[in-house]
Parts: structure tokens; sequence; C-alpha cells
């Protein structure tokens, strides 16, 4: 959901606001955006999928961060300033690494839907992606058990993979990455 406000801002005034506000605030385009509290479910799902991508990826050159770690970003083909907070991204090409936050493309960005924030994860940050080159695009839907994966194709456009709604979700980018939907939205017991 992006702040009120009349005209784009610099990224210069965009990081002043960022050091006297609390909440995660991303940059598009000269239009500041801000991210929703998580809910318990969306919690509970982000760690969920980072704990299995953390043990996944031991060993292996990709390296996974949540949340909130700023990306800024960056492609030779696209103009512009962004930096944005996925829910997780995996970082596989660690040159744009700093100490604050990464410079560069994530080979894969998921996205955990809260119901404030569907249509900037649905439809801006999905052509966002899109456009810098991200790989492999997922966005989890812990409302309706769901999870959409966008696969960046030979033409620089995404392809829709949709798995079954209580089966398996596979990356192809982190060939031999799976899911099982049933126990990432399972629920906790009392």
């Amino acid at each position: 959901m992006g702040l009120p406000q009349k005209e784009r801002i610099s990224l210069e005034e965009y990081y002043r606001m960022r050091e006297t506000s609390d909440r995660l605030l991303e940059y598009i385009d000269g239009i500041v955006y801000m991210s929703p509290s998580p809910s318990t479910k969306h919690q509970r799902t982000s760690m969920r999928l980072s704990s299995t991508l953390f043990a996944f990826l031991q060993g292996k050159p990709c390296e996974v961060f949540s949340a909130p770690f700023d990306v800024e970003l960056q492609r030779d083909e696209v103009k512009g300033n962004t930096i944005v907070i996925p829910d997780l991204s995996v970082i596989c090409d660690k040159t744009g690494l700093t100490e604050q936050k990464y410079i560069g493309v994530p080979a894969v960005i998921i996205e955990i839907l809260s119901p404030s924030n569907q249509s900037h994860d649905l439809v801006t940050k999905l052509n966002l992606y899109m456009q810098y080159g991200v790989k492999e695009y997922w966005i989890v839907n812990p409302i309706s058990d769901s999870i959409l994966i966008y696969v960046l194709n030979n033409n620089g456009e995404y392809e829709l993979d949709i798995p079954p709604a209580t089966g398996t979700a596979h990356s192809i980018v982190l060939d031999g990455f799976a899911v099982n939907l049933t126990d990432l939205f399972a629920t906790v017991p009392d």
C-alpha cells in the first residue's frame, strides 16, 4: 500500500523518512510503500520457508535472507531506484552484499501475502521483479493455503506454475528444493 503523497520523492528524502519511522518502507520509482505488520500465520509461514531454505542451501553457493533486509534492485537495462524488502530472498551472486543491504537481483524472491498488500505483491512487485530479471518469484498465500510460482522464460517474461492444492511446490531455479504445502500451512495445536 502506498503512502498518500502528491508527488514522487527523491531517494535521499526516502532515506530521511526511514530514519524517523519504525515501519518497513519500500521505494519504487519515487513512490514509498509501507508494508503491513505481518499476521501470526504470515510469520509461521515465513519461518517455515526460511528454515527449510536455510537447511537446503547449506553447503551450496546461494544464501537465504529474511525480512527485514533491503534489496536494492539493480540491473544495467533498467533505470530508476528501487528498494524492496522481500519476505525471503535467495541470493546466489554475493558480490552485491553489503553490511546493510543487497545490491543486484536475487535469484529467487518469496513474498507472503497479507490481506492489505495483495495487489502490491500480485501486480506491482510481479511486474517489477520480472522487469529486473528475478528468475523465480513465489507468491505464498497463507489465507488460501496456496502458492503461485512465476519462472522467468527465455523472453524475459514470467510463466506461471501452480502447484496442486495438496501437493508439493518445486523450485525450477533451486534444483531439488521442494515444499510440501500441507506441512507449510499446518496449524499449530494449542
